[in-house]
C-alpha cells in the first residue's frame, strides 16, 4: 500500500484536483435538496421548523465537506486507495441527500445519519492511514485524535436517533455539533496539519461559486415554472432581475480580495473556515428565498409579501455581513470603506418592507454597493500611489 505522507504547506502551484471538483458537485445535490425543502416550509408559513431543519441538514453537509477539504489539503495522495475512499464519501453524501425530505417532513433523520456514517467512516480510515504513515509522534497523535473524535461523535449521532423528536433532540444536536467543531481544535492543539493556505482559499471559493450557481439555477426553474402556469411576467421580472443583481453582487463581494495571505495560523484559518457555515448557508438560502418570492407573487405561497421578501433580504444581508467580517474588513483602508458592506446589509433588510418591489430594491442596493466599493477602492489606490510618489520626491 502506498504511503500517505503530509504535503508541504509551502508547495508551489497547489490547485484543486478533478476529484475535489467532482466531490463538490456531488455535495451540491444535497444542498439543492435542503434548499428545496426550505422553500416548501417557508411557503407554507412554517418558519421555525423550516429554519431548524435547514440548519441541521446544512450543518451535516457543510461539516462533512469541510472535513474532507482540510484533510485533502494536507494529505491528498491521489493514489488508487485515496480515490476509492473519496468516492465512498461521495456515496455517503448522496445517501444523506436522499434522506433530506424525510428529515424535513417527518423529523426522521435515519437516512441522513446513515449517509453521514458512510462519509465519516471513510474519513476515519483516511486519518488512520495518515497516522500509520506519520513522520513523527506528534503528527501520529494528531491523526489518531482526529480518528477517535470522528468515531465518538458518530456514535453520538447514532444515539440521537433514539431521542424523541422535539426539544430534547434539539439540545442533543447542539451538543453534538459543538463536539464536532471541537475535534479539529483539540486534535491540532500541539501539532498542526499541513493544510495549504492558497489551496484552502481556492477550495472554499470554488464551493461558494457552485452554491451560487445552484442558487441561480433553482431560481431560474422557479421563474420558468411560474411563467408556464400563470404567465405573470409583470410580477416575476422584478424578482428575477433583483435576484440576479443580488447573486452577481454576492460573487463580486466574495472574490473582491485575495484571502489566502490572511490564513497564516490555525486560529485565523479555523475562524475563517467555520464562519463559512453562514456564508454558504446564506448563499444557498438566497436561491430558496427567490423561489419563495416567486411562489408568493403567483399566489402559491401562504405567506405575506413582506415574509416572502424577507426570505431573500435576510440571507442576502447575512451574506454581506459575514463576508465583510471574514474577508473584506482586513483590506479596508478608510472608515467609509469599512462601513460600505454593513450599511448596505442594513439597507437590504430595509427593502423587506418595499412591497412587491422588495427583491428588485434589494438587488439595486446590492448593485449600488459594488459601485460604491469600487469607487472608494480606486480612490484609495490613487491616494496611496500619490503618497508613494511624494515620499520618493
Amino acid at each position: 500500500m502506498p504511503r500517505m505522507t503530509a504535503r508541504s504547506r509551502h508547495e508551489e502551484h497547489r490547485a484543486a484536483t478533478p476529484l475535489e471538483l467532482f466531490f463538490d458537485l456531488c455535495f451540491v445535490v444535497a444542498v439543492a435538496q435542503a434548499g428545496a425543502r426550505l422553500v416548501h416550509s417557508l411557503a407554507e408559513g412554517h418558519l421555525g421548523t423550516g429554519l431548524a431543519g435547514y440548519t441541521a441538514v446544512f450543518f451535516a453537509i457543510w461539516w462533512a465537506w469541510m472535513n474532507f477539504t482540510w484533510f485533502a489539503s494536507a494529505y491528498d495522495s491521489d493514489d488508487v486507495l485515496y480515490r476509492v475512499v473519496t468516492l465512498v464519501q461521495i456515496t455517503g453524501v448522496l445517501i444523506l441527500a436522499a434522506g433530506v425530505p424525510r428529515a424535513f417532513d417527518k423529523s426522521d433523520f435515519t437516512v441522513c445519519v446513515v449517509g453521514y456514517i458512510v462519509m465519516r467512516l471513510a474519513l476515519t480510515s483516511q486519518w488512520l492511514r495518515a497516522a500509520r504513515d506519520a513522520a513523527d509522534p506528534g503528527e501520529r497523535r494528531m491523526a489518531l485524535l482526529y480518528a477517535a473524535g470522528l468515531v465518538v461523535c458518530q456514535l453520538g449521532w447514532i444515539g440521537m436517533l433514539f431521542v424523541p423528536a422535539g426539544t430534547a433532540r434539539s439540545w442533543v444536536f447542539v451538543v453534538l455539533a459543538a463536539a464536532e467543531l471541537a475535534v479539529p481544535v483539540v486534535a491540532e492543539r500541539s501539532t498542526q496539519s499541513t493544510w495549504h493556505p492558497h489551496h484552502i482559499a481556492e477550495r472554499y471559493g470554488l464551493f461558494t461559486l457552485i452554491v451560487l450557481g445552484e442558487t441561480v439555477a433553482a431560481a431560474t426553474v422557479a421563474v420558468q415554472e411560474a411563467l408556464d402556469e400563470h404567465e405573470a411576467l409583470g410580477e416575476l421580472l422584478p424578482i428575477a432581475g433583483g435576484g440576479l443583481l443580488i447573486v452577481f453582487a454576492a460573487w463580486w463581494i466574495y472574490f473582491a480580495v485575495p484571502i489566502a495571505g490572511h490564513l497564516t495560523s490555525n486560529s485565523q484559518a479555523f475562524a475563517w473556515g467555520y464562519g463559512h457555515f453562514v456564508i454558504l448557508g446564506s448563499a444557498a438560502a438566497i436561491g430558496a428565498g427567490m423561489e419563495v418570492a416567486v411562489e408568493q407573487a403567483v399566489g402559491k405561497a401562504h405567506i405575506s409579501t413582506a415574509a416572502a421578501a424577507a426570505a431573500v433580504t435576510v440571507p442576502a444581508a447575512l451574506f454581506m455581513l459575514t463576508v465583510w467580517a471574514l474577508h473584506s474588513r482586513h483590506f479596508k483602508r478608510t472608515l467609509a470603506e469599512q462601513l460600505t458592506l454593513p450599511v448596505s446589509a442594513v439597507a437590504i433588510l430595509g427593502c423587506t418592507f418595499a412591497g412587491h418591489g422588495a427583491v428588485l430594491a434589494a438587488g439595486l442596493v446590492a448593485a449600488a454597493t459594488i459601485t460604491v466599493g469600487v469607487t472608494l477602492s480606486s480612490r484609495g489606490v490613487e491616494r496611496h500611489g500619490r503618497r508613494r510618489v511624494e515620499s520618493h520626491d
